[in-house]
Order: C-alpha cells, then sequence, then structure tokens
C-alpha cells in the first residue's frame, strides 16, 4: 500500500487485505519513512500535529503481541481531546478498537537527544492521566512490528485527564520518577475491576519511556523534533482491553495522579 491508501483505510476504519510485512524487505526503517508520508497527507490536508503516542513500552505484554521494543507515532488535533475527570469519546471509524491507560506528558520546552532526566523533568509542564484508544488494521490484532509502525503506531484517539503542574507533583526528577514507578492503577469496565497495572510497568516508569522516545525520535531520519506544546502519552500499564460503544471505563490511579473516566458513543 502507498501513503494514500493507508490513510484511506484509516478514514474509513477498513481492515487491510494482507500485512504490509508480507512484502520481502518491509521493515522498520521502511515502516517509518511510510508512515511520515502519511503524516505530511494529514498535515496537507489541515490536520494538526499535537504531540506523539509512545506504544509498547509494557515489557509485560511484549510475548503477547510478537513486538518486543517501543514504537511512536503522531497525535492530532482531530485525536487528541481533553477533559477533567471525565470524557466521551466516540469509536466512529476506529478499527478493531482498544482501550489503555496511560501517562501522558505536556512539554513547555524542546528536549534534546540525549536529555537526562532532570532536563526532561525542566522541560515537563504538566502530568496527566489518560486514556489512548488503539486500533488495528489487521484482523485479530495478529502482526509484526513494522505493520504496527506503519498503521500509525495503532493510534485512534487520545483523552488527557486533569493536568497537574509538575512541580506540583514533585520538586525533581528523581522523586517524579519515583513516584510514577510506584503507582498503580484499577482498569474498570462499568464500574467492574478487569486488571491491575503499575507504573513500572513501562521501561521502568513513564519518566524513563519519555527519555527513551526522546533518544529514539531523533534517530530516525525524517522524524519532527520534540518541540514546546508537545503531548506525548508514554504506553499502557495494563492489557488493551477490546471497547464498544456504550461501554464506561475507569482508571482509578493511586497517588500521584488522579482517576479519569471514558464514556464510549457511536
Amino acid at each position: 500500500m502507498n501513503p494514500q491508501s493507508l490513510l484511506d483505510h484509516l478514514d474509513q476504519g477498513r481492515l487491510w487485505s494482507t500485512p504490509l510485512t508480507a512484502q520481502a524487505g518491509f521493515d522498520l526503517d521502511k515502516a517509518y519513512a511510510l508512515a511520515l508520508a502519511v503524516r505530511q497527507l494529514r498535515i496537507a490536508r489541515g490536520e494538526q500535529p499535537r504531540g506523539f503516542k509512545v506504544g509498547f513500552t509494557n515489557r509485560t505484554i511484549w510475548a503477547r503481541y510478537n513486538v518486543f521494543a517501543p514504537i511512536w507515532g503522531t497525535v492530532w488535533n482531530t485525536t487528541l481531546t481533553f477533559c477533567d475527570s471525565e470524557g466521551r469519546v466516540s469509536l466512529g471509524k476506529a478499527c478493531q478498537p482498544r482501550l489503555e491507560p496511560e501517562t501522558v506528558f505536556g512539554l513547555k520546552s524542546a528536549l534534546a537527544a540525549d536529555a537526562t532526566l532532570d532536563q526532561l523533568f525542566d522541560a515537563i509542564e504538566w502530568v496527566a492521566p489518560g486514556f489512548e484508544i488503539v486500533q488495528s488494521h489487521l484482523p485479530d490484532w495478529k502482526f509484526l512490528p513494522a505493520d504496527t509502525v506503519a498503521d500509525g503506531a495503532l493510534h485512534a484517539h487520545l483523552l488527557v485527564g486533569q493536568r497537574i503542574p509538575v512541580r506540583q507533583l514533585a520538586s525533581s526528577a528523581d522523586a517524579l520518577d519515583a513516584l510514577l514507578s510506584n503507582a498503580g492503577v484499577t482498569l474498570l469496565k462499568n464500574e467492574d475491576p478487569v486488571e491491575l497495572g503499575k507504573g513500572s510497568n513501562v521501561l521502568d516508569s513513564p519518566l524513563r519511556a519519555l527519555r527513551h522516545f526522546s533518544e529514539t525520535l531523533r534517530s530516525c531520519p525524517g522524524a519532527p523534533a520534540l518541540q514546546s506544546g508537545d503531548v506525548i502519552t508514554t504506553g499502557t500499564w495494563t492489557d488493551a482491553w477490546s471497547v464498544q460503544p456504550g461501554q464506561r471505563w475507569s482508571a482509578r490511579f493511586t497517588s500521584p495522579l488522579p482517576s479519569l473516566t471514558v464514556n464510549f458513543t457511536d
């Protein structure tokens, strides 16, 4: 498939007929080049990049999905919603949607590729709970890593909850790192608990996942730089759970993150 056909499948919520990795030589480098070409098509039609999603940072689910390293993709003004403690998201054209509870960062300044945790902390404006709605355009979520990259890093929508100024949570990078690493979450479907997760699942902590992402982004030819105002979601604390219109899901985080609820519509 070419960039336009990938975008058509995304817009229409249609499954791909075959994996892109069925093509000889289709690897991660080619997948990122294809994803960046789709990004340019979306910009050309008026969509605005608002940041990034980092996926597959949770090592506990790598074997389940046959993906053994993080990936990244773009978050758009058309796929980003802010709320306080409860929001609403349409599943519309989402393809086989699933839900992930995550930590989201908002940047107030650019990041160097080799940023230390202290430099990351200084660049962060706020921290928030989030729900990323992910999707796959391959049947039954069966793919190889390069497929997921070309598939927009599986991003469908991002709901961001209460944004807390980072220095209200912690006075240093080490303190924030420990807080998020030690935090837990209970994921509930229609008020029934379905899974427990923890921040340390995400490359040891969401802050460390952010640092890993800042390093890998700069190593990708043609990738945009991180800049002030970017929103970055750092990966799920639990498995990804299938969702449908009419359902209500909640993530009850322990300190320092507040809880977040999402209601799904058609």
